[in-house]
């Protein structure tokens, strides 16, 4: 007898400046999930975070048209246990909708830093990847320093402002040294980082800091360049090649993650094997001493001299085949079809 499928909702787009991406990264996820095993149940989540029952063509969700369609219906995930799913508020009469698990395909706020994830923890329903804790401590750019640092991870020197201390900066700037990076605390895809080089550049910095979040991070630079590590699991890890981001000029901002223009990535990293060993065995570190689970890319930063500094985890990367995530782990095996079959399947213990 066939076993019935696990009914598992994705869900894309999100109320986030990375809107645009999410919908990129969910089409890769719904096109390569083993519909044998499961029965996906597409949610979208627009720009304002209404949240959509979507049944229509998933190329739709290429270009962001899968909003226009006339069949999308209202939902909502209940918080009530006894649901186990959504609540599908249909105008002709709502019902309820039951999920055996919840894939949420989320970058940045309101996605990818445990809001959504607390939400389908209160209604009982196992959630893809990290869980609440871990989801908000790693969006929190300096909770998670701290917490690797008592592991004994290196981490940059660095100086947290709020509206009450910024006028603090320029002193901070000083101690830290320029070229000093002024970021958002909890942002992703480096919207709002500016890396500064001199002391007249510093206030327009802040300013635009501040314009993504209520705290700014001001962080040393450090020389050398970034490298990656894709993990997945959660007692036993599997961890894919390390990669190596090649800069020509400035640092890995947005435009350049989605076009390098001026930049490239190298899979493997050109670097030895015992130092690329190394940079596993930091990243495995890191994921464990935040708490995360399922899977996560973490991404730390190589010296000229060799010492391994941590920037920061990404609990939901950037999924499409292209991405750095499915590449680390193509390069030892592992085909973006079983990425997400394993993913599915360790969370819905399948």
């Amino acid at each position: 007898m066939k076993a019935e499928k696990k009914r598992v909702a994705i869900l894309f787009g999100g109320c986030s400046s990375e809107h645009e991406v999410s919908l990129q990264s969910a089409h890769a996820v719904i096109t390569h999930l083993n519909t044998e095993k499961y029965e996906p149940v597409l949610v979208g989540i627009t720009k304002k975070g209404k949240w959509l029952l979507y049944k229509g063509d998933t190329e739709k969700i290429l270009n962001g048209t899968w909003e226009e369609e006339p069949g999308n219906i209202p939902v909502a995930a209940s918080p009530d246990r006894s649901v186990g799913g959504l609540w599908v508020l249909d105008p002709k009469g709502v019902y309820t909708l039951k999920l055996d698990g919840a894939f949420p395909v989320l970058h940045g706020k309101n996605g990818e830093d445990g809001t959504v994830q607390g939400v389908f923890e209160l209604a009982g329903i196992p959630v893809v990847g990290c869980g609440l804790l871990a989801s908000a401590i790693c969006m929190d750019k300096d909770m998670a320093h701290r917490l690797a640092a008592e592991e004994g991870v290196k981490v940059p020197a660095s100086y947290l402002l709020t509206k009450v201390n910024k006028e603090k900066a320029p002193e901070y700037a000083k101690e830290l040294g320029y070229p000093v990076f002024v970021k958002p605390l909890r942002a992703g895809s480096s919207f709002g980082i500016t890396k500064v080089l001199r002391a007249e550049e510093l206030e327009a910095a802040v300013t635009e800091a501040f314009c993504h979040d209520s705290f700014v991070l001001m962080e040393e630079m450090i020389e050398g360049f970034e490298v990656g590590c894709a993990v997945m699991g959660e007692d036993g890890l599997t961890i894919g090649a390390v990669d190596e981001i090649e800069l020509s000029e400035g640092f890995f901002d947005f435009t350049e993650k989605y076009t390098l223009q001026t930049s490239a990535i190298h899979v493997p990293a050109r670097i030895s094997k015992e130092k690329a060993e190394e940079i596993k065995e930091t990243a495995a570190t890191i994921y464990r001493a935040l708490g995360c689970s399922g899977f996560s890319r973490v991404d730390m930063f190589l010296t000229p001299g060799g010492d391994i500094y941590f920037n920061e985890v990404n609990t939901i990367p950037g999924f499409t085949s292209h991405s750095r995530f499915p590449n680390m782990m193509k390069e030892i095996g592992i085909s973006f079809e079983e990425i997400v079959d394993r993913l599915v399947g360790m969370t819905l213990g399948v």
